[in-house]
C-alpha cells in the first residue's frame, strides 16, 4: 500500500514539474526567442520615413530597390498593373516586372470573418519580401530586362478572362514580350518572347526563381515540412527546412545551396504549412535547379529557389525565342493540386503537400473524408463515420482479440490460484500459465491488436487534420470553431465561466477530458494487473493522455473519444455474448475502497462462478 502511495506521489510530483516548468520556464523562453526573432528580422529596416518625404531606398545585391518602410509604401515605389482574379487579387510591379504582390480573398488570418486576408507575396523593396521574377539571364553585349527595367502594359487589370502583356525595347534591335494569364484559382501562367530587328542576332537563357527574405515563422513539427522543396525531374522529391539549407554545401563567400542539373519535369518553390509558391517550368525542357540560401552580415538571409534552362535559345530576325513558364501562388488544395497535376501534366505535383510516410494511408483516408464531408457538410461529422468505418474494416480482428481478453477474464481466478501455488517460483508460474491459456486457446497478446493496427490509422488522420487546409477553420459544433487548433477551454477557468484567461499549457478543455474519461472507462472493463505497481500506472494514464492530447487539434481528440465509445460498446456486448461478468463498476470502486479478493481456485479447473453470466 505504502508503494502505491509512493507512486501515485511521483506522478503527481512529476505532473507539477511538468506544469510549472513550461508555465514559469517554458513559455517565457519560448516568448523571447519569438521576440528576438523579430527584432533579428527587422535589422536591417529603415526607421519609417517622414511623413511627405521620398521613401529612404538602398541598392541591393542584384540592382533591386531596397527598403521601404512598409509594405504600402513598396508598393507605391512603382506603377502597377492589377491583379483581380476570382481567389486572387493583388499586382504586378511594371518596374522590373515582378509578381510580388498576391493576397488570397478566401483565406483569413483568424476564424474570425473580419480578420484581415492572407497576404502571401510582398515587394523585393519592403520588409518581409517574398516575390517571383522571371526573365532572361544576362548575355555577353545584351542588353535584357532587369530588376529596374520600366516596361509598358497594354492593360490596367490582369483578369482570368484577360490576360496582360508587358513590353520592353532594348534599343539594340531586341523588342521584349511578357504575356502574363491567370486562371480561377492559382496558376499563373508567363510567356516570355524576344524579337530581333534585322541584323540582330543573341542566344539567351530563359531562368525563374521565388525569393523570400528573412527566416519566417514555422510550426516545428516534425512530421510537416516548411521550407523550400521541388520534385526535380527523375532526381525526385526535394525537402530542404531552412536550418537544412544553411548545412549544405558552400557556394559563394555567403551563399550556401544545392544544385541539381539536367531535370525534365516536375516542380521547384517554397511552401509553407497550407500555401505555397512554385515554379513550373515547361514539362518537356530540361532545366537546372537549384535551393540557395544567402547569409549576408548584419542582414536578414534570403532563400531562393532557382530554374534556369542551360541551353539557350536563338534569336533572329524572324525567329522569335519563347519560354512559358507557370508560377503557382496560393492555397495547397488537395482537389486543385490534383486538378493541375492531372490537367497540366505536372510531375508528382501532389506532393506539394505533405503526405508522409503513410502517404498510401494518408492521401485516401483524405479523401474519403473529403467525400463524406461533401455529403454532410461537416468535416467533424465526417470523422465520426470515418471512425465507425475503421472500426467497421478491423471488427473482425478486434472481435477476436475481445474473445480472447474475455476468455482471460475468465481465467483470471485460475491465474491467481497459479501464483498462490507457486509463490517463489516465477518460472513454474509462466510454464503453467502458458499451458493455462492453450489449454483455454487463450493469446495474451489479442488485447494488444485492436490497438496496433489502428496506430496508423491515427498517424494518418493526425496527419490529415495537421497539414490539410481543408481542415483549417473547419468548425464542429459549439466551441469548436477549428478542428485543426486544440480545444479553446480550460478546466482551470471553468471553461470560461471565470473572468481570466489560463496559459497555454493549462488549456485542458472538454473534448480532451472526455476522451480522457472513455479511456478511462476502457481500461477499466479489461482485466487489472495484478501487480499493483502496474495497476497504478494503468489507473493513471488515462489523466497523463489528457493533459497530452489538450494540445493536439480537436479534431483528433474528437476521434479518440469516438473511437474509445465504439470500442467500449462492442467489448461489453462481446463480453456478455461470452458469458464474461462486465466488471467495470466492480473495477471503479476498487479505486475508493479494498476489494475482496476472489476465492482461490483450483489450477487446472475453471471457476464456474466466474464463467456464470452476469
Amino acid at each position: 500500500m505504502q508503494d502505491n502511495k509512493n507512486f501515485l506521489l511521483a506522478i503527481v510530483l512529476s505532473l507539477i514539474v511538468l506544469v510549472g516548468w513550461n508555465v514559469f520556464f517554458g513559455m517565457p523562453k519560448l516568448d523571447q526567442q519569438r521576440k528576438e526573432a523579430q527584432q533579428q528580422s527587422q535589422t536591417a529596416a529603415p526607421p519609417p520615413p517622414i511623413p511627405g518625404a521620398p521613401v529612404a531606398t538602398t541598392p541591393a545585391a542584384d540592382g533591386s530597390v531596397a527598403v521601404a518602410a512598409t509594405r504600402e509604401a513598396a508598393l507605391a515605389a512603382s506603377p502597377r498593373v492589377a491583379i483581380d482574379s476570382p481567389r486572387l487579387r493583388g499586382s504586378i510591379a511594371l518596374r522590373g516586372g515582378d509578381i510580388d504582390d498576391i493576397v488570397l480573398k478566401d483565406y483569413r488570418e483568424t476564424v474570425d470573418p473580419k480578420s484581415a486576408n492572407i497576404v502571401l507575396f510582398s515587394p523585393a523593396n519592403g520588409p518581409d519580401a517574398y516575390f517571383a521574377r522571371l526573365g532572361w539571364l544576362p548575355s555577353a553585349g545584351v542588353d535584357v530586362p532587369g530588376p529596374q527595367t520600366m516596361w509598358t502594359a497594354d492593360g490596367q487589370t490582369l483578369t482570368e478572362k484577360a490576360p496582360v502583356t508587358l513590353t520592353w525595347n532594348n534599343g539594340k534591335g531586341l523588342t521584349f514580350k511578357r504575356v502574363v494569364a491567370i486562371d480561377a484559382n492559382y496558376m499563373i501562367t508567363v510567356t516570355d518572347s524576344v524579337e530581333a530587328q534585322a541584323g540582330t542576332e543573341a542566344t539567351l537563357a530563359p531562368y525563374g526563381f521565388i525569393r523570400r527574405v528573412g527566416t519566417p515563422h514555422t510550426s516545428g513539427y516534425y512530421i510537416l515540412h516548411e521550407g523550400l522543396l521541388g520534385v526535380v525531374g527523375d532526381q525526385g522529391l526535394q525537402e530542404l527546412t531552412y536550418a537544412a539549407l544553411e548545412k549544405e554545401p558552400q557556394r559563394s563567400a555567403t551563399e550556401k545551396g544545392r544544385e541539381l542539373k539536367d531535370a525534365v519535369g516536375g516542380f521547384i518553390g517554397i511552401t509553407d504549412k497550407y500555401w505555397a509558391a512554385a515554379l513550373v517550368p515547361d514539362q518537356s525542357v530540361t532545366y537546372n535547379a537549384t535551393f540557395a540560401v544567402d547569409m549576408p552580415a548584419n542582414a536578414p538571409k534570403v532563400y531562393r529557389t532557382i530554374m534556369a534552362v542551360p541551353n539557350g535559345l536563338k534569336v533572329a530576325a524572324g525567329t522569335p525565342a519563347t519560354s512559358t513558364t507557370r508560377l503557382f501562388v496560393g492555397a495547397k488544395e488537395v482537389r486543385t493540386i490534383d486538378a493541375y497535376q492531372t490537367s497540366l501534366n505536372i510531375k508528382r505535383f501532389d506532393l506539394m503537400i505533405d503526405w508522409g510516410w503513410f502517404y498510401f494511408i494518408t492521401r485516401p483516408l483524405f479523401k474519403l473524408l473529403d467525400f463524406i464531408y461533401h455529403l454532410l457538410g461537416n468535416f467533424g461529422l465526417a470523422i465520426l463515420v470515418v471512425t465507425v468505418l475503421v472500426k467497421a474494416v478491423f471488427f473482425p480482428l478486434a472481435n477476436k482479440s475481445y474473445v480472447s481478453m474475455a476468455k482471460m477474464k475468465a481465467v483470471q481466478p485460475q491465474m491467481q490460484a497459479l501464483k498462490e501455488q507457486y509463490p517463489d517460483d516465477r518460472v513454474k508460474q509462466q510454464q503453467e500459465l502458458m499451458e493455462l491459456y492453450k489449454r483455454e486457446k487463450i493469446n495474451p497478446l489479442a488485447g494488444c491488436l485492436p490497438v496496433v493496427v489502428q496506430i496508423p490509422v491515427f498517424f494518418a488522420l493526425y496527419k490529415v487534420i495537421f497539414v490539410t487546409i481543408e481542415m483549417r477553420h473547419a468548425p464542429f459544433y459549439g466551441w469548436i470553431k477549428d478542428l485543426s487548433a486544440p480545444d479553446p477551454t480550460s478546466i482551470f477557468n471553468l471553461f470560461g465561466l471565470l473572468p481570466y484567461d489560463v496559459p497555454h499549457v493549462l488549456l485542458i478543455g472538454v473534448w480532451p477530458i472526455i476522451m480522457g474519461f472513455t479511456m478511462f472507462v476502457q481500461m477499466k472493463m479489461n482485466p487489472e494487473p495484478t501487480d499493483p505497481i502496474q495497476k497504478t500506472m494503468f489507473t493513471w494514464m488515462p489523466v497523463f493522455f489528457t493533459y497530452l492530447l489538450a494540445s493536439f487539434p480537436a479534431g483528433l481528440v474528437i476521434y479518440w473519444s469516438w473511437n474509445n465509445t465504439l470500442s467500449v460498446l462492442q467489448q461489453y456486448m462481446i463480453m456478455k455474448r461470452q458469458g464474461v461478468k462486465v466488471e467495470l463498476w466492480d473495477n471503479m470502486r476498487g479505486l475508493f475502497g479494498k476489494k475482496t479478493a476472489p476465492p482461490a481456485a483450483t489450477p487446472g479447473k475453471p471457476d464456474k462462478k466466474a464463467d456464470k453470466p452476469a
